[in-house]
């Protein structure tokens, strides 16, 4: 379990602080929504750690990790835009979910392993440049894959994609989520995003979250 207990956060200039606690189960994705600046960002920069909470707890299997630092936390971050290096391959994207210390061929096989798993079997040596938008976020995927931490934070990843793309990505992260057993956190505007993915759903508002 995904467990957040209290977290506490203000910013300088804001009266009431937020205070989020929720849980999310491994295997599922739990949604979050509300309107524009009501502080959704502010919780995935918590959980990920680029915010330091004023108290509360977010713990992973029973461990408070609240005082990691990022690099040390079991969390991945997807954004709406992928941020891929346009002028490498998609192989080589992929790779930077791995220590840089591992053997060039074990590199390989895991890298083909996880582009075939995003359904991306023989892109690897394309240029992330000339990849689609749907692409893109397959291959963020398949480095998520290789980086092998248990919460997938996901901050608007359906926005930027055509309806098509957009349904195959989001069978995609469910498939992921389920087979991986991932505690994944979608934050979206979307409804119809959230209404095809999740299994639980919080909106947040006044500071706080709210079971829908």
């Amino acid at each position: 379990m995904l467990v957040v207990d209290r977290l506490t956060f203000a910013y300088r200039d804001q009266a009431t602080p937020y205070q989020f606690s929720f849980d999310a189960k491994p295997g599922e994705i739990t949604a979050i929504s509300g309107p524009s600046g009501s502080g959704k960002s502010t919780l995935l920069d918590l959980l990920a750690g680029f915010l330091s909470p004023v108290s509360g707890t977010i713990a992973t299997n029973g461990t408070n990790i609240v005082r990691l630092p990022p690099e040390q936390r079991p969390v991945s971050l997807l954004l709406q835009t992928e941020s891929l290096f346009e002028h490498l391959t998609a192989a080589r994207n992929v790779a930077l979910g791995l220590s840089p210390k591992t053997p060039r061929t074990e590199t390989k096989v895991a890298v083909d392993a996880a582009l075939n798993e995003v359904g991306l079997s023989g892109f690897g040596a394309r240029l992330a440049a000339g990849l689609s938008g749907g692409q893109k976020q397959r291959v963020a995927l398949a480095r998520t894959l290789l980086r092998a931490r248990p919460v997938l934070l996901l901050d608007e990843p359906f926005s930027a994609l055509d309806d098509g793309t957009r349904g195959q990505v989001r069978s995609l992260v469910v498939r992921l989520t389920s087979f991986h057993c991932w505690h994944t956190i979608l934050v979206s505007h979307h409804i119809d995003d959230i209404n095809a993915v999740a299994h639980r759903h919080y909106r947040l508002d006044n500071q706080k979250l709210a079971l829908v």
